[in-house]
């Protein structure tokens, strides 16, 4: 994983004025790479700078999930996949709005999961575009700014972290309402 970051950021580095299509495209190419959100991102910050890095990521994540949101809805089997994927482990729970925010920015939790969770709660392509876009920000600034920070912080800071993420999921789900579908067996 290491020798293929220090590819990237190499060729990156020697691409000039063509470098930020690249990184876009790393964006892009990142889940076929399996390659973390948060790995592209703090690339970005480390190549770009925070604010060059951060709008960079911005714009690379909203690609990639109007491309994943293409590809639900044009191919019937990847949809059924990314559902089995949720199915494994998400154990058919529904999410709200702000679970799938807090989701978005704890490292290496699936973005393309998340994408089907807003795609099912979201009733047109307008409306996924404009959750996603407001989802997206708060990532895209995290991880460039202080994704070096999370990757260098002390276990028991990172545990900390992790625990106050896991509290406030905890809290959004204990008084989110899940819609419940009529009951139709008469």
């Amino acid at each position: 994983m290491n020798q293929l970051q220090e590819t990237v950021t190499t060729y990156i580095e020697s691409a000039g004025w063509f470098a930020p299509v690249l990184f876009i495209l790393l964006h892009m190419l990142r889940p076929l790479l399996l390659i973390p959100v948060l790995v592209v991102c703090i690339l970005g910050g480390v190549l770009f700078g925070f604010v060059p890095g951060a709008i960079l990521s911005f714009i690379g994540l909203s690609l990639m999930s109007f491309e994943m949101y293409v590809l639900v809805n044009r191919f019937p089997g990847f949809k059924a996949r990314l559902d089995r994927l949720k199915e494994r482990f998400g154990h058919g729970r529904t999410l709200s709005l702000g679970q799938v925010l807090v989701l978005r920015v704890m490292p290496f939790v699936h973005f393309n999961l998340l994408n089907v969770y807003v795609m099912e709660m979201t009733k047109s392509f307008r409306q996924y575009a404009s959750y996603t876009l407001a989802g997206l920000v708060a990532p895209a600034i995290l991880y460039t700014a202080f994704g070096h920070a999370l990757s260098s912080m002390s276990w028991i800071t990172s545990l900390m972290l992790a625990a106050v993420l896991a509290g406030i999921y905890y809290v959004i789900g204990k008084y989110h309402k899940p819609e419940t579908a009529p009951d139709t067996a008469d």
